[in-house]
C-alpha cells in the first residue's frame, strides 16, 4: 500500500497527459484495424509475445531461443503484412484538419444545381434498377483512382449519368468519381473492402464503395442492379435504403460541411434504430 500510495503521489500532470495519449494513440490503432485481417495477425503476434516469455519463466531454452529468432525476423514481416493498415493509418493522418484544405470552393446556387443533378440521376437509375456506384472527392485526392478510368472533365448533370450507367455500355461497370462540380473520370476501380462481416447480400459495387470510404474520405454513391436500393458508405459504414430526399440533404451536407461530430452514417441508423423501436 505504501508503494502504491507514493506512485500517485509522484503522478505528475504531464504523466496523466502521457497516459491519455497513448491510450487514444493505441484506441485509434484498435479502431484502424477493427474486423480486418490485420486484427487476427494481432491476436497472434501477441500470443507470441505471450509464449516467449512463457518459455522464459519455464527455462525452455530450446523453445525460448526459437521463438525468440522468430520476433526478430517477424519484425521485417509486420511492415510487409501490415502494409494496407500501415498504409490507411498513415491516410488517416493525412485527412486531419491541420493538414488539409477546405473542401469545396463554388457558390451556393452551383451547389444546389449539382446536388438536384446528381439526386435526379440516381433517383432515374433506381426506378429502372441499373446499377451505379458515384463516389464524390472531398480533401483527400482521389487522382490515382482517377487515372485508372476514362477522363471526363465534364458537368455534373443527370444525363450524362444517367447515360454513363446504361448496360453495355464502355464506361457503365466502373465508378464515376465527382470533384466539385465536375465529373473528373467514368469507369474507374475502386478497392474492395477488407471487412469480412459483411452480409453475404452486398455486391461488388457496395464492396467497392466500402472500401473507397476506409482509404479516403469521399462519399461513394450506390444504386443496387438487383433492387434499386440506394445505398451511401462514408468512413467504412454503410447505409442502405435511402430514399431521394434523405439522399439530397446528405449531398447538400457533403458540399457544405457544418461542424458536427456525428456521421451521416450514423445519424441515418439512430433514426432506422428509433422507427424500429417504435
Amino acid at each position: 500500500m505504501q508503494t502504491l500510495r507514493n506512485i500517485f503521489i509522484n503522478i505528475r500532470i504531464q504523466d496523466i497527459i502521457d497516459i491519455l495519449i497513448v491510450a487514444l494513440v493505441f484506441y485509434k490503432l484498435f479502431m484502424l484495424i477493427r474486423e480486418t485481417r490485420a486484427e487476427q495477425l494481432t491476436k497472434g503476434i501477441f500470443a507470441l509475445f505471450v509464449f516467449t516469455k512463457v518459455s522464459e519463466w519455464l527455462k525452455l531454452y530450446t523453445i525460448n531461443w526459437l521463438l525468440k529468432q522468430i520476433v526478430t525476423v517477424g519484425t521485417l514481416a509486420i511492415l510487409i503484412v501490415f502494409q494496407p493498415e500501415l498504409r490507411r493509418a498513415l491516410e488517416y493522418l493525412g485527412r486531419s484538419r491541420f493538414f488539409t484544405k477546405s473542401f469545396v470552393e463554388i457558390k451556393d446556387e452551383t451547389i444546389s444545381q449539382v446536388v438536384d443533378e446528381i439526386v435526379e440521376a440516381v433517383a432515374s437509375l433506381s426506378r429502372q434498377k441499373i446499377g451505379a456506384l458515384i463516389v464524390i472527392e472531398r480533401k483527400t485526392g482521389l487522382n490515382e483512382i482517377i487515372e485508372t478510368g476514362t477522363i471526363i472533365d465534364g458537368k455534373v448533370s443527370s444525363d450524362l449519368l444517367i447515360n454513363i450507367f446504361i448496360p453495355n455500355t464502355p464506361l457503365h461497370d466502373g465508378a464515376v468519381i465527382i470533384r466539385e462540380d465536375i465529373i473528373k473520370a467514368a469507369g474507374c476501380f475502386l478497392p474492395l473492402t477488407d471487412n469480412m462481416s459483411l452480409s453475404k447480400d452486398l455486391g461488388t459495387r457496395h464492396r467497392a464503395a466500402l472500401g473507397i470510404s476506409e482509404k479516403s474520405d469521399g462519399l461513394a454513391i450506390v444504386v443496387s442492379e438487383e433492387t434499386g436500393a440506394i445505398s451511401i458508405a462514408e468512413n467504412g459504414s454503410l447505409a442502405r435504403y435511402l430514399d431521394a430526399k434523405t439522399l439530397k440533404q446528405i449531398l447538400m451536407d457533403t458540399y457544405k460541411p457544418k461542424e458536427t461530430k456525428q456521421t451521416f452514417i450514423t445519424k441515418w441508423r439512430r433514426k432506422d434504430e428509433q422507427r424500429k423501436g417504435k
